[in-house]
């Protein structure tokens, strides 16, 4: 089979030499494979071609005025776009040390003048199916790196949902209406998104932070799954024992979060949920629980959950309006929330559900 059997005839290739009858010959060898030759007379004109229409294969003479083919390959070469686009150097020389200079700067190949055209063909044909079979291959990652992504994008929503799953029979355990989740990460997406305007908090909160809290924040809660329901809905006082095992729920539900996603699978997400389930019942003052971390201690993820899901129980839970609830939590402002967070939960209330 020979070299013109092989083409599909849409490949082009540049010829960049200053001497024109070298052009010429090269022009006519490349036109006789069925490839596209592209003339120019110096790499200066070749690297406005480039930009215009990227060949499938660069030919370039070595010694030429002004950029020599070496500094046009470190051109071609360090830049991602084109870095790809096999070079083959040409020159009157086969001096061993400037066929390894070549090589070294990136270049794929290396033919001597006189041209031999058989020789040209098979250098020429054999780089254009390498480049090409580089190519079906680069686009073959990138399709399976879309099905992977894809993949695991679904495998997280699947470990999302389950996660939320457990997170409503919560809920109702605790008796919380059907719409208390929801309440949940809408107020904390709003007070997140009042804080992003607020000259204390804006290089905290970015705009990805406020959609994750907005996922995050209705797992606060998860690990009242391993607290007895019955301690859940009592109304009278807990017990010490009692007491323990709700405070529990924090330490349990951050481990249940971290061994949930393992590996690769840790990311923003469940970095916030694990902040936010242990610590959600920390204090400002450093009366809380499960550590007693206080102020910028505590994460601000959970702080604004803390005061969110304040605000989410007195409403609902126990009946408040939204202006008892503003007053209560008032009072508790410095003591169990960060003073400035609560002014602009304050503010924002009118937005809040």
């Amino acid at each position: 089979m020979s070299c013109n059997d092989e083409v599909r005839g849409n490949e082009k290739v540049f010829i960049i030499d200053d001497v024109e009858i070298n052009r010429l010959i090269l022009e006519e060898i490349i036109s006789s494979m069925g490839y596209q030759p592209i003339l120019a007379e110096s790499a200066e004109e070749a690297l406005k071609l480039l930009e215009e229409s990227p060949p499938q294969l660069i030919l370039t003479d070595i010694s030429m005025p002004g950029m020599s083919g070496y500094d046009l390959c470190k051109v071609i070469k360090g830049n991602a776009k084109t870095r790809s686009i096999p070079v083959i150097f040409i020159s009157a020389y086969d001096n061993p040390k400037d066929i390894v200079e070549g090589l070294s700067l990136g270049g794929e190949d290396y033919i001597t003048k006189p041209f031999i055209p058989e020789i040209v063909q098979a250098r020429v044909g054999t780089h254009l199916r390498l480049y090409e079979t580089n190519q079906e291959l680069t686009q073959t990652n990138r399709r399976l790196q879309i099905s992977v992504n894809e993949q695991l994008r679904q495998m997280e929503q699947e470990k999302k949902n389950m996660l939320y799953a457990m997170t409503k029979l919560v809920s109702k355990n605790a008796l919380f209406d059907q719409g208390y989740l929801k309440r949940i990460a809408r107020n904390c997406k709003i007070l997140a998104q009042g804080m992003q305007l607020s000259p204390q908090f804006e290089d905290k909160i970015s705009d990805t932070y406020i959609d994750t809290i907005g996922i995050a924040a209705p797992l606060c809660d998860i690990g009242k799954t391993a607290v007895s329901i019955d301690i859940l809905q009592k109304k009278d006082y807990l017990t010490e024992a009692e007491e323990l095992s709700l405070r529990s729920h924090t330490t349990l539900g951050a481990e249940l979060l971290r061994d949930f996603y393992v590996g690769n699978d840790y990311n923003d997400f469940i970095s916030m949920t694990v902040d936010i389930a242990r610590c959600h019942h920390e204090n400002w003052n450093g009366s809380g629980y499960p550590e007693g971390l206080s102020g910028t201690d505590i994460p601000i993820s959970a702080q604004i959950v803390a005061i969110i899901d304040r605000y989410c129980t007195l409403t609902d839970k126990n009946g408040c309006s939204k202006e008892e609830a503003l007053v209560i939590m008032g009072n508790e402002s410095g003591v169990n929330y960060n003073p400035d967070i609560y002014k602009i939960c304050s503010k924002i209330s009118r937005q809040l559900c």
